[in-house]
Order: C-alpha cells, then structure tokens, then sequence
C-alpha cells in the first residue's frame, strides 16, 4: 500500500542512482501484534501502478515470507544496538526492531545498494538503521528523507487507509500538538511540556496516547531537562480506534 511518502524515497533515489530497487514486503517479524499484521493494507497492483509512473527504471522486488527467510523466521542474528531499540517504540512493541533489523540486514545482502532510503516519520528506525550498518560496517549510505504530510498535516502511513472519516478529522490533533510542543520547547519546562500535551488528548474523545516523550537524536533517551548543543525531538504514539499512529518532529 505505497503512498506518497514511500514514493517521495523512490523520488529521491532515482534522481540520485542509475538504478532504483524498491521493496515492498509486509515483514512478519517486526509486528509483535498478530491482528495489526493481517490488517496492514496490502494493494500490490496499486503499487505497481505507481511506480510505473516513473521515468527511470526501478526494480520491484516483492518477495514472499519465504523468499526472505528460507531458514524459517527465527531471527538468527542479534545486534547490540546500545539501546535504541529499546526505548519508545521498543518499549510499547517489543521484538520490533530486531525484527526491522533482520530483515534490512537479507535485504541488503540481496540487494547490495550502494544507497538505501528511509523516511524521518519512522526516525526511531532510522537511528537504528544507522546503527546497524555502522556496526556491521556495511558499505551503504543511509539516507534520510523528510516526512511528508496530508493537507491535514497528518503523516502520511498505509495505516491511514483504515481510519474513518471522524478519526481522520480528530487526528490532525497529533500534529497540531507537535507544533505546539515546537513553539514552546525553549520557554516551557520539559514537564509542563508533557503536562500539556496529557492534557490535550485526555480532553479528546477519539484519540489514545500511548506515549509522548521529548528524546535526544542521537540516544533517543527521555529528556526531563534541556541542555545546551544537543538536539532534541519529540516522539509520539495515538491509537484512533484501533489503528496506531506515530509521529514526529525536530524541536531545535
């Protein structure tokens, strides 16, 4: 279920590559969530359909379960990944990234590229990404592209796809409130900050925070103070019915 925001990364690469391969796989290992895997929306004709919009050639590489993990999904590798995998996300879905890992990690061996493009929407996996590969001193250049965003400023996401018209409505929430996070971020104590953003969606009938935390890029540790040359995002998670959604946004 490609959108705009996955087609702005191939945007990017085959302005910047002689050849594009995109992978579309739906990856069992990294939803830790049985229900949330067998409803991710999946239109591989409508994919299809999109890339061949582009001028360039690309290469769809859409294996099935089977093509990636010929040995079974037990995950074989483990990566010390200094704990960014176990914050944020990985506290609320646990095996996540090491399931992310996995299958980056047969993706690359399969693919080789030389380039490999990842949105800031997920900016958790990002950093784990970057970690990986600088680990495991692959030869790829991760690069990161920005989130891109309905005229609502909701971030775009194949989830979107099942929510309802009222939950799509109440969800331009999410980023209003980032904004709102952003514009206070250096005249507001970090805990009125949380304070804050609790408050506005314990008022919303609709949206579930799950969690909201003011992190450091580069450790993505919770932050209760603010200190001077680091840079800082907020990270958060809302459930609207049933359908999760997580944003993001840079604060300095």
């Amino acid at each position: 279920a490609l959108h705009k925001g996955h087609l702005s990364l191939v945007d990017y690469s085959v302005n910047q590559n002689d050849i594009t391969v995109v992978s579309v796989f739906v990856n069992p290992t990294q939803f830790n969530n049985s229900d949330d895997l067998k409803m991710y929306p999946r239109d591989l004709e409508k994919d299809i359909a999109s890339l061949a919009k582009f001028s360039k050639d690309i290469v769809l590489y859409s294996p099935n379960a089977n093509d990636v993990y010929d040995d079974g999904f037990d995950l074989q590798h483990n990566y010390d990944l200094h704990g960014l995998d176990s914050v944020l996300e990985g506290e609320f879905r646990p095996g996540h990234f090491e399931g992310v890992v996995n299958v980056v990690d047969r993706l690359f061996n399969i693919v080789e590229p030389s380039n490999a493009y990842f949105g800031e929407k997920d900016f958790q996996q990002l950093q784990v990404i970057r970690r990986f590969v600088g680990q495991s001193n692959l030869k790829v250049n991760v690069v990161s592209c920005p989130i891109l965003r309905e005229k609502s400023g909701l971030a775009m996401s194949s989830r979107n796809e099942r929510l309802t018209t009222e939950e799509r409505e109440e969800a331009k929430l999410i980023f209003e409130v980032l904004n709102e996070v952003k514009r206070s971020f250096n005249r507001l104590a970090v805990n009125d900050i949380y304070d804050f953003v609790k408050d506005k969606f314990d008022s919303n009938e609709i949206l579930d925070l799950e969690y909201f935390n003011i992190s450091e890029e580069s450790s993505l540790v919770k932050i209760r103070e603010v200190k001077e040359n680091e840079s800082y995002r907020a990270f958060i998670a809302v459930f609207a019915g049933d359908v999760r959604l997580i944003d993001n946004i840079m604060l300095n």
